[in-house]
């Protein structure tokens, strides 16, 4: 591998040259194990370590097939899919890869006794395989999560819709957080010139999915002048809609839960923000039992805030500790688009406020190729910027899923897999002085 990481380093190594190197049968990565998906039974959620299940060591190199590319891994960063599967909540992921080993020969190579985890990435290309025609090693990419095999005419209108799309590094395995991934060419894009590596790994999956939710034809269609309910709006998913509102002329209205969450929020540019932690909104009397009285106190809130006006779209992820209140806060005509669930995926609401107000939920996923590649060409273009608060080495892998897992973080918690140090990478240096300010905001507090 150091082979690889000195041409890297060197910064004028040619196309014919990385495509020389040679490629090690084995390379570190981050995995969970099958024969320990039992091992936090009798555990509470939060009481699960993914210090524990999580294992760095050396893992055997996959074939490279048809379609697909070997990226040398800088960077890469946690997700709370990642959380997911170090815990073994909702489910083991060893499923996915059991099913996925069934469709196809090439399917096979992801059924392993080992879970290669990590939906993020950005490195460099160091090998193509057959068909694959507009990357080259020594590439500079990001890849975005998104595989699907596209036999089945039902992804082509939307590549989401394919019945065998999976979410790479989860679904899958061979994922980011590794010394090297294996993903198909259509995952790639280029990665931006004016960030570190490990600023450029962050956005990903998060950056991707907001877009989707929140800007995309395929989610809220968000509009000028819309007012956007934010829940987490300084964190890894809720930083970039926060952003994509302001950008987008909307108005956020964010939800955040410390006063150092509402800086950053304040520091995007952001004006309407509540500290859940300051008013203590208690939208459960009990764990079967909701209390309608702290969604209208909540909607009383939102209204001060307005000028009296209630919510267009409300960027939902908490799922059950929320979602009753984001119904009953929508606007009547208005949109809630959710995704993730990460309170619990049993939602409830009360249907009246939803039917008899002609009010939309919204389901959404990920993004498709089209959507993740605008994205991550605002990010190329300083547009839309990183969310990086904190970065660990790969051997702590362990520590930043907890630090996720426990949402002791501000904003994204990225990984160093093959970069020696922070600050590498950068090769528009004019473009990152005019953007500084923007890309430190969340690495200052």
């Amino acid at each position: 591998m150091q082979q690889i990481l000195d041409a890297i380093l060197a910064g004028d190594t040619s196309a014919e040259d990385f495509a020389a190197l040679d490629v090690p049968e084995s390379y570190r990565a981050a995995f969970v194990k099958k024969d320990e998906v039992d091992m936090f039974e009798g555990q509470t959620s939060k009481e699960k370590d993914p210090r524990k299940s999580l294992h760095v060591d050396q893992v055997p190199l996959p074939d490279l097939g048809p379609g697909e590319a070997l990226v040398a891994v800088m960077a890469s960063a946690i997700n709370y899919n990642t959380v997911w599967t170090s815990i073994f909540e909702p489910l083991p992921t060893f499923g996915f890869l059991e099913r996925y080993g069934k469709i196809s020969p090439l399917g096979k190579r992801h059924d392993l006794p080992y879970h290669i985890v990590g939906s993020d990435l950005s490195g460099v290309v160091l090998k193509t395989g057959i068909g694959v025609h507009s990357w080259k090693p020594g590439d500079q990419v990001v890849a975005h999560c998104l595989s699907v095999e596209l036999e089945s005419p039902d992804g082509h209108d939307d590549t989401m819709l394919d019945p065998e799309q999976r979410i790479w590094g989860f679904e899958t395995n061979f994922g980011g957080l590794a010394d090297i991934a294996l993903v198909k060419s259509n995952q790639l894009m280029p990665k931006a010139a004016h960030l570190t590596w490990e600023e450029a790994a962050s956005p990903g999956l998060v950056n991707c999915t907001a877009y989707r939710q929140l800007v995309s034809k395929n989610g809220a269609g968000m509009k000028q002048g819309d007012n956007v309910l934010i829940w987490g709006a300084s964190g890894g998913l809720g930083g970039f809609a926060t952003q994509y509102a302001l950008n987008g002329g909307a108005v956020p209205v964010c939800v955040v839960s410390s006063d150092e969450k509402a800086e950053i929020c304040r520091r995007m540019g952001a004006e309407l923000i509540i500290n859940r932690s300051e008013q203590d909104y208690r939208f459960w009397k009990d764990p079967q039992t909701q209390d309608p009285k702290e969604w209208k106190r909540f909607g009383k809130d939102i209204r001060a805030l307005t000028g009296g006006e209630d919510i267009d779209i409300v960027f939902e992820h908490p799922g059950r500790e929320t979602f009753g209140a984001s119904v009953f806060v929508t606007r009547k005509g208005g949109t809630i688009t959710t995704c993730a669930s990460t309170s619990g995926y049993m939602h409830e609401y009360d249907n009246r406020y939803l039917w008899m107000n002609l009010k939309r939920i919204i389901s959404s996923h990920f993004a498709n190729y089209r959507e993740s590649w605008e994205a991550n060409r605002l990010i190329s273009k300083g547009m839309i910027h990183p969310t990086l608060s904190r970065t660990y080495p790969l051997a702590e892998v362990g520590q930043a899923t907890l630090d996720v897992h426990h949402n002791t973080h501000q904003g994204k918690v990225g990984v160093l897999c093959l970069a020696p140090e922070e600050g590498l990478g950068v090769s528009d240096q004019e473009m990152r002085e005019r953007h500084l300010d923007q890309i430190n905001r969340f690495r200052d507090l």
